[in-house]
């Protein structure tokens, strides 16, 4: 395949980004006839339907309809996938940190990537060369200005996703029609992150506040989403990657010049509470992303990707694939949804056994059986229950696997935490400010109990510590856990840590000591109520689950009536180390980064395959 054909072939692509449609009902727009630029860019809003074909490759299963929610961050002290890993070129080989070059879950994602950075560098070039931009009417500039930095940040968002699994990829800038050379290297990744930092900076200052446009809702970037972006990449920046050259987890010296950043962005988002704030209800969260009724008036919510089509290029697997379990049959599904994704056992022994309401909203402790009722389940299938089929309008009958549910990229606790966690690496200790950032996140979390949150470590690693624990609490199943582990070297760690902690569950020894062997259960009505209540009422034999499943088993055989599930005894050294199930067994830090697609190699020959692939 000769260097002319690929160019070609990549401006053809880009020269049909007029048809596409919206990642949410309310964006679509009529495409217009023709797609040179001066037609592209010659109204508004030809250039809005340019801006939402770029929108439009974050959506569907090779976006965060699927694969860049639901497989690639998998797995850490969290969530991972479900089943037992065969092949690095299946899905699970990604969760077991053993996949392939020729794992197809990698390459689609990588070429939907590139696919979105091509449509943003066509919009980038185009949209300050407009007639409209240059010498429109005041209100076409700022339009047009607006939907610039909304080019920019979707740029980042896509660059900052192939940084974060792949590291050092090639870097494209120009648009497609101006791309002398498509056979380019592997990029330094530094200089690809301060590229879309300062990128970031612009379009921040081009793109209104929620409140000044609100219109664009969370489906679109405004200025609070595009801070909370920029640190959110400048503390990827600052913190470690692997490095081929060092063969190691290194962190630059230059690192607190990125948390800097992050602070600096997080603190202009705290100081606008009336565009962005905590959803006072953290279960509130996330059912708007299931619904069009919000539940979410603080807009915590800051950006999400738009689901809907019931169709596999702009809609979800959500809460098909990655959800709450409902079995077969049920008044809920006429097929199996849910359970693709599993909570580590440990996860659920975490969170405070009677305080912490982020538990029963995290962890899909429970299934909803074919008679539509609800039963616990082994702690080896436990699942990410913040996406549940019973919180859309899809009922029984639908037989679709597109549920239309949105996935949160950034909300505003994320911003908190951020603060926070900047704040102290900065200044050696924490400030008041950032243990109130951090007190602010945990008293949602302990509602009715916000006097009894955790004692707060006032010194640097005790407070860095409390960070590492109150993010695995806060946004377990968000695909947030892995990235963080990696930027603060700690995945090898706490993988260390969950296999000691799973021998313990294991042999009822330690902090474990008091986890039943074996519990009994009766199914019981699934009522749809709050996650709390819904746990607090699952029938266990001797009580409700904060108590029957942090004591020793009481019965000596099964009571009359109830069914038996394995607890402790469900966990063996499988679950722990092995091959098949065991916790990230082909973990090396050279595969905190994915290898590059074989197919990609193949088009591109310039770019260095990953070390250990």
């Amino acid at each position: 395949m000769n260097k002319t054909y690929l160019k070609y072939k990549l401006l053809a692509v880009l020269l049909g980004l007029m048809t596409f449609t919206s990642c949410k009902k309310y964006l679509d727009v009529t495409s217009p006839s023709t797609t040179s630029p001066e037609s592209a860019f010659g109204s508004t809003s030809n250039t809005n339907a340019v801006l939402i074909g770029v929108y439009n490759k974050l959506c569907g299963d090779n976006g965060y309809g699927n694969r860049l929610s639901a497989l690639f961050p998998q797995m850490a002290d969290d969530f991972r996938t479900s089943g037992n890993f065969t092949n690095g070129s299946d899905r699970r080989g990604i969760s077991m940190y053993a996949a392939t070059p020729d794992n197809s879950d990698l390459y689609n994602p990588w070429l939907q990537l590139y696919s979105g950075i091509s449509r943003a560098n066509y919009a980038i070039k185009y949209i300050p060369l407009s007639q409209l931009y240059t010498s429109g009417s005041d209100a076409e500039k700022v339009e047009m200005k607006r939907y610039y930095g909304e080019a920019l940040a979707l740029r980042a968002q896509f660059y900052a996703e192939l940084l974060r699994n792949w590291g050092d990829v090639p870097a494209y800038f120009d648009a497609p029609t101006d791309v002398e050379d498509v056979y380019i290297p592997n990029t330094n990744r530094d200089e690809t992150y301060n590229r879309i930092i300062a990128d970031l900076k612009i379009a921040e200052d081009l793109v209104p506040w929620r409140s000044e446009f609100p219109t664009y809702g969370d489906f679109r970037f405004t200025k609070g989403a595009i801070k909370g972006l920029r640190a959110r990449i400048a503390l990827a920046r600052g913190g470690y990657s692997f490095r081929a050259t060092e063969n190691a987890m290194v962190r630059r010296a230059d690192y607190l010049d990125f948390y800097k950043i992050a602070k600096e962005e997080c603190l202009d988002i705290m100081n606008h509470r009336g565009d962005h704030s905590l959803n006072p209800v953290f279960e509130n969260v996330f059912k708007p992303l299931h619904t069009t009724t919000r539940y979410d008036d603080a807009h915590e919510l800051m950006f999400e990707v738009g689901a809907f089509g019931t169709n596999a290029s702009t809609d979800s697997k959500i809460g098909y694939y990655d959800g709450l379990l409902f079995a077969a049959g049920s008044a809920y599904a006429a097929q199996a949804a849910g359970g693709g994704v599993n909570a580590i056992p440990t996860y659920f022994y975490e969170f405070d056994q009677t305080k912490d309401c982020r538990r029963d909203v995290t962890i899909g402790s429970y299934q909803i059986n074919a008679s539509s009722l609800k039963i616990p389940v082994l702690p080896t299938s436990q699942t990410n229950s913040k996406f549940r089929k019973s919180w859309t309008a899809f009922n029984n009958a639908s037989t679709s696997q597109n549920f239309s549910i949105n996935w949160p990229i950034l909300r505003f606790a994320d911003v908190l935490l951020m603060y926070a966690e900047a704040d102290n690496e900065i200044n050696g200790a924490p400030s008041a400010a950032a243990i109130s950032a951090l007190q602010e996140v945990q008293k949602r979390a302990y509602a009715g109990y916000e006097t009894q949150i955790p004692a707060v470590a006032t010194d640097k690693t005790g407070f860095f510590n409390a960070i590492v624990k109150e993010r695995l609490l806060e946004f377990g199943g968000e695909g947030i856990r892995k990235y963080d582990l990696i930027r603060w070297n700690l995945l090898q760690t706490k993988f260390e840590e969950t296999r000691d902690k799973l021998r313990l569950f294991m042999t009822n020894a330690g902090a474990f000591a008091s986890v039943p062997k074996t519990v009994y259960y009766i199914a019981s009505a699934y009522n749809l109520s709050p996650s709390v209540t819904e746990v607090a009422t699952i029938n266990f034999y001797g009580g409700n689950a904060n108590t029957v499943l942090f004591q020793p088993t009481t019965a000596v055989s099964t009571p009359s009536g109830y069914t038996s599930l394995a607890w402790s005894t469900n966990i063996t050294e499988d679950v722990i180390t092995s091959a098949a199930k065991g916790v990230a067994p082909g973990y090396v830090p050279a595969k905190s980064l994915f290898p590059f697609p074989a197919t990609a190699i193949i088009q591109n020959p310039k770019i260095k395959q990953n070390v250990s692939y």
